[in-house]
């Protein structure tokens, strides 16, 4: 059996970018006999940009809601809150010793951070992908089922593992591997022609999983187009080929077929496009969207699920964090 670990940052209520880049995979391999499945809320890596106390709570809540809704069966698999496991911090200040601060600078998420918060360039976010890594490794993944634009951290996660394994001349780290059942790692485009489906771009660019049917209507039907093909098969501007790309997630083939061919042919109507696209879209929300907001009524069940995952990824972390420590020689007495 592989191990596989994967965690969402409790910044909002996830969207359909989340979703389809990570936990759609997540229950899949919940009924996978081969996989024993960890997954966090990653409470910690919300810090790096100064959550208010009373909002990263209710955030927590809505994104553990959120993964129950989207099929996360707690019997099946641990969830659990990143800052309940004491042994995570302390593994990452171990992990600290084997970065180095050229790396970390390269890395094009800090480097994007940094443009957009220049007021609040901390520490937490230049050591960011050690932190990850040791989410990962606390529990020695085989596996992580991660969006593209997670790949350079995993990345470097693979390259701690090697560097510990090396430096202490062990083979105790396995070097984990992104997974999405075979296929290519999902990147779900934004509704405002940007590539990847995000919380920090504009209002209506992502669809969230709690949306109301007029919300998902009203977003799609906003959704930036060009003035329309010119000519036979026509090469596609990026706006467009988003649109595309979300109908051939939530729709039939037969309706992406049909669009498909009305572009190349260059008969298509956008206005009737987006409106398929935005019924197709409501129906694969809906039921987690039900869903969603019953959990959100119940903080017992929450409550429940996470302090249960917290026992059982309390054994894993604290197993990985002794055998570490036996390694690197900190056991003197």
């Amino acid at each position: 059996m592989e191990t596989v670990v994967s965690g969402t940052r409790p910044t909002g209520v996830l969207h359909l970018g989340n979703y389809y880049g990570a936990v759609r995979n997540y229950v899949r391999m919940q009924e996978d006999p081969n996989y024993n499945g960890y997954f966090f809320i990653a409470d910690f890596h919300s810090l790096t940009t100064h959550q208010q106390p009373d909002e990263l709570g209710k955030l927590v809540k809505q994104t553990i809601a959120a993964y129950l809704a989207s099929g996360l069966d707690p019997e099946k698999v641990t969830i659990y809150i990143q800052s309940h496991l004491p042994q995570i911090p302390e593994l990452y200040l171990l992990m600290n010793m084997l970065a180095y601060k050229g790396e970390l600078e390269k890395v094009a998420t800090f480097k994007e951070k940094i443009r957009q918060h220049k007021e609040n360039v901390n520490a937490g976010l230049l050591t960011y992908p050690v932190l990850m890594a040791t989410d990962i490794i606390i529990h020695r993944a085989h596996k992580v089922p991660v969006g593209k634009d997670q790949e350079q951290h995993l990345e470097m996660t693979r390259n701690f593992a090697k560097r510990f394994n090396s430096r202490y001349e062990v083979d105790y780290f396995p070097e984990p591997t992104a997974f999405n059942y075979g296929e290519e790692l999902v990147k779900v485009p934004g509704l405002d022609g940007s590539t990847k489906m995000s919380k920090s771009g504009t209002v209506n660019s992502a669809i969230f999983l709690d949306d109301s049917d007029d919300d998902i209507r009203r977003k799609i039907m906003r959704a930036k187009t060009d003035t329309g093909p010119t000519a036979e098969n026509q090469e596609r501007p990026q706006e467009i080929i988003n649109l595309f790309d979300l109908m051939q997630i939530v729709s039939t083939e037969e309706t992406y077929t049909s669009f498909d061919k009305a572009y190349n042919n260059c008969t298509i109507r956008y206005g009737d496009m987006k409106k398929q696209l935005a019924e197709d879209m409501i129906g694969y929300i809906a039921p987690i969207r039900k869903k969603l907001n019953e959990l959100l009524v119940d903080e017992d069940h929450l409550s429940k699920v996470v302090l249960e995952g917290r026992e059982k990824a309390w054994d894993s972390a604290s197993k990985t964090l002794a055998d570490v420590k036996n390694i690197m020689g900190l056991n003197y007495f």
